[in-house]
């Protein structure tokens, strides 16, 4: 019995010390963790809109009388040139795809034009639904009007078509209708 109790004592001393050691890991690179991902999306609004110089993120009241409070937009940047005139909006959203919440970033010019789309964070089947990471899925975003519905074909062809990702219809469908829903707002409540 004598050993029995050793031996969890030593175990407790050895998980406290892991804990201890995670714990003060976690509390050095958390800040650092929060600034790479802030870093990141920064760099994916540039990337979406790059005619903008700076963002202004819609506060949460205006995001509210936008977007709507059951509105699948979580944010809404709006873009500005050197000039401080405004080019366009990056709207970070979600669409429900086949694994889960897919989170994406959609770019849309005051010209009414998709200017593209990044996937921010999703759970995809890998060489399926995954897909949509690659570029000939995004490519096929850039340019469409912004004015109707967008629909997917095998061989886009037309103005509102995007490439349909080949035995992903679901997740290809929750992508048309997050981006769909993006474009809802955006016609209804912020182009000219």
């Amino acid at each position: 019995m004598n050993e029995t109790v050793k031996l969890g004592v030593i175990l407790l001393s050895i998980c406290a010390v892991a804990a201890g050691l995670l714990a003060i890991s976690n509390q050095v690179t958390s800040d650092r963790i929060a600034m790479a991902e802030e870093l990141a999306i920064e760099q994916a609004k540039q990337k979406l809109l790059n005619e903008a110089e700076s963002f202004v993120i819609l506060d949460d009241s205006k995001l509210n009388e936008v977007a709507g409070s059951d509105s699948n937009i979580l944010e809404i940047s709006e873009g500005y040139d050197g000039s401080s005139n405004l080019v366009g909006y990056v709207f970070k959203a979600t669409a429900n795809g086949f694994g889960g919440e897919i989170q994406f970033m959609l770019g849309v010019s005051t010209e009414g034009h998709i200017t593209g789309i990044e996937i921010l964070n999703h759970a995809e089947s890998p060489g399926l639904g995954a897909n949509i990471e690659k570029s000939y899925f995004k490519e096929s975003f850039i340019g469409k009007t912004a004015a109707g519905n967008l629909t997917s074909s095998k061989e886009p062809t037309g103005d509102n078509e995007i490439q349909a990702l080949t035995s992903s219809t679901v997740t290809t469908n929750a992508m048309l209708n997050g981006v769909n829903q993006v474009l809802e707002v955006y016609n209804s409540k912020l182009s000219n």
